[in-house]
């Protein structure tokens, strides 16, 4: 049975279905008003690995909600500052609705790249602001809202619980307020339900509502939606470590104010990804997207097996050096399959040590081992075949795509790489750039060794 860490309790839990053989699993989606980077997609690809284990190993039928956040977030968790949608429609001279378009499909064409199932369904907070009203409407009803000039709040005092999640009571919370925050607000935790447009211009993404012209709030579109979809409380809600100290922690206050029950009843987060040690920023010019890596000559999934060497609940730091290490191995795993047979029966062992370290809170390194001592065993190389074709329905290396299937080099392709080791015999590194540019451009990844070269569709 899978267990996972639960941040709600603190310790390992079993995921046991709320309706038998079903998941309702929510997960926390992207604000799409800039290309997602390396980082944001660590939290995806972790989410990913999950549901593929509930489906694969656990066989239960999930319904996996991912929003896509096209208004409401404000550039400061503190409800300061501008709508990040409205910022970077002033930023790129785009309206609002093309941005939000634009970078939605640049996500989900990022999801198929690096192989991540895609979500049963995205719902997009724009398309659900009659369900966020009403949500708002209920907790005014039973009084735990109040206005001010800028726009509705919750009031944190009127909940107990507040704070239970993150570990912060209301005083440290107020401690270790920002000096900004506003100080019409009853208490500085105090968080926007519903704001107001602003009376010297007209914002691009406004609506009508009982308490005057504007937008939601960033937290209450989770509420509002996985309630919808999924009912409350649902099974499992996902997102990031940074989530848990405000968006969470206000997603979890306004539903069981709201409706006096959880929201969710178990909570999974991920880890940051850091660069070269330090916190990934667009100051530090260090927020890289998929097509970086790929100017560098890093594969998607070669990304993708680079996440799964590290725990999820743990930081990992992305290197050039480790990526381009996880390249390497992604080629050298390529080359081993291609030359097995075809698949035969699996190794019942092999895949029972497997799934204990999956359902061991998503240990992807130690499956990875797994995985790897399987490739060096002596096993007739059907079973093989049969063994690892089993254990990447959960991994997500697009293995079926190589396993006893040879590549077969195209001549033109294979002169070209010649001709540029023939370059590099003879030390003529521009020359050998270029054809090894020549060659990323028709599709095909090309890796040095001592006494020759290997070619890899890219």
């Amino acid at each position: 049975m899978l267990k996972l860490w639960n941040t709600a309790t603190h310790v390992l839990e079993p995921i046991q279905p709320s309706t038998p053989g079903q998941i309702g699993f929510y997960a926390c989606g992207p604000t799409v008003y800039q290309r997602a980077h390396i980082g944001n997609l660590r939290a995806y690809v972790m989410q990913d690995v999950l549901r593929r284990t509930l489906e694969m190993l656990e066989r239960l039928r999930v319904r996996h909600v991912m929003n896509i956040t096209d208004v409401g977030h404000l550039t400061d968790d503190a409800d300061t500052g501008e709508d990040k949608m409205e910022k970077a429609s002033r930023e790129q001279g785009k309206d609002a609705w093309s941005i939000s378009r634009e970078y939605t499909e640049a996500f989900l064409r990022d999801l198929e790249r690096i192989n991540i199932v895609k979500p049963t369904i995205m719902p997009r907070a724009t398309d659900h602001i009659v369900e966020q009203i009403e949500l708002i409407k209920t907790l005014e009803e039973k009084g735990f809202t109040y206005q001010i000039s800028d726009g509705i709040y919750f009031d944190t005092s009127k909940l107990p619980t507040y704070g239970s999640f993150s570990g912060q009571k209301l005083e440290d919370k107020q401690e270790g307020a920002r000096v900004e925050t506003n100080e019409e607000k009853r208490n500085p935790s105090d968080f926007a339900l519903w704001k107001f447009s602003p009376t010297d211009g007209k914002r691009q993404m406004e609506w009508q509502s009982p308490w005057g012209v504007g937008f939601p709030g960033w937290h209450v579109e989770c509420s509002a939606m996985s309630r919808k979809e999924l009912g409350q409380p649902f099974d499992i809600h996902a997102g990031g470590v940074d989530h848990i100290p405000v968006h969470h922690e206000n997603e979890i206050a306004q539903s069981m104010a709201a409706y006096g029950v959880p929201l969710a009843k178990h909570w999974v987060h991920s880890e940051f990804l850091l660069v070269d040690g330090q916190k990934m920023s667009k100051s530090l010019k260090n927020d890289y997207s998929l097509d970086q890596l790929r100017e560098k000559g890093i594969e998607p999934l070669a990304y993708r097996l680079f996440l799964l060497g590290a725990h999820y609940r743990t930081k990992q730091n992305f290197t050039w050096e480790a990526v381009e290490g996880a390249q390497a191995a992604l080629n050298r795993l390529r080359r081993a399959v291609r030359a097995w047979d075809k698949s035969g029966s699996g190794d019942l062992e092999t895949e029972a040590v497997f799934q204990a370290a999956v359902e061991d809170d998503l240990n992807t390194p130690k499956a990875l081992a797994v995985l790897w001592e399987l490739v060096d065993s002596d096993f007739a190389t059907a079973t093989k075949s049969s063994t690892i074709l089993w254990m990447d329905r959960v991994l997500g290396l697009q293995l079926d795509q190589c396993v006893a299937k040879p590549l077969l080099i195209p001549v033109e392709i294979k002169e070209v790489a010649d001709r540029r080791w023939k370059a590099r015999q003879a030390r003529d590194w521009p020359e050998s750039d270029r054809l090894r540019d020549e060659l990323a451009r028709a599709g095909w990844h090309v890796e040095d060794g001592k006494d020759g070269y290997h070619l890899e569709r890219r």
